[in-house]
């Protein structure tokens, strides 16, 4: 980092603070949309409560989201490829154009709603981690934070991707995500922790809703 680590550190959190509050309060009227449509396309709450999400310094926390799943689904199908994840396996391939996409999340996934689809892969469901910002749990910028499954099958150099907040968006998401295998992943935030900046942040942030709007990498 170009500037002193605790100078970056505030301006971080003031830059996350303010785009935290912008977004929640000025794109309000889309938020209340997204959520009546979660509640009118399939029973259940409009927000997900995601339990068992490991954050800095391997804290377990709460994350906040709009539910993409029909409710009280089970998860051991997302366990099970989890573990793959992070064994380095494909977990679906598919053909795009005449060529093979190997991808590394689950495709046709049974618990997701329509709805729910069009929201994972625009990135719309994680719009609610903003509060989570507010909070201080997780920055706009960082890592993807893993759920505890995830994180049960971790060594110790992947868990040095879990010494500063998980971010909303971040290298991984912004270059392929779904594409990324788990340990290009962990080379994306490293690499991101070591050269953090806040011209760094920025650059990052102004690339996301490209990435968002073409649905880049989701699924």
């Amino acid at each position: 980092m170009t500037m002193d680590n605790k100078e970056y550190e505030i301006l971080k959190r003031c830059l996350d603070f303010f785009i935290a509050l912008y977004v929640l309060i000025f794109f309000s009227p889309l938020w209340v949309l997204i959520y009546c449509l979660v509640r009118l396309t399939s029973s259940g709450p409009g927000l997900y409560l995601q339990r068992g999400v490991i954050g800095k310094g391997e804290c377990e926390f709460i994350v906040y989201k709009f539910r993409t799943m029909f409710y009280n689904t089970d998860d051991t199908l997302h366990k099970h490829a989890i573990k793959r994840f992070v064994n380095g396996k494909a977990l679906s391939v598919f053909s795009q154009k005449g060529k093979k996409k190997v991808v590394y999340k689950l495709i046709n996934d049974p618990r997701i709603t329509p709805f729910g689809q069009f929201l994972r892969k625009t990135g719309l469901d994680e719009v609610p981690q903003f509060f989570n910002v507010l909070r201080g749990e997780m920055s706009v910028v960082g890592p993807r934070p893993p759920l505890y499954y995830e994180y049960e099958h971790y060594t110790e150099y992947h868990k040095k991707r879990l010494t500063v907040l998980p971010g909303i968006t971040g290298l991984y998401q912004v270059r392929g995500r779904s594409y990324v295998p788990f340990d290009e992943m962990v080379e994306l935030d490293l690499q991101y922790i070591q050269r953090r900046s806040f011209c760094l942040d920025l650059a990052i942030i102004a690339v996301t809703p490209w990435v968002m709007l073409t649905g880049k990498g989701g699924h």
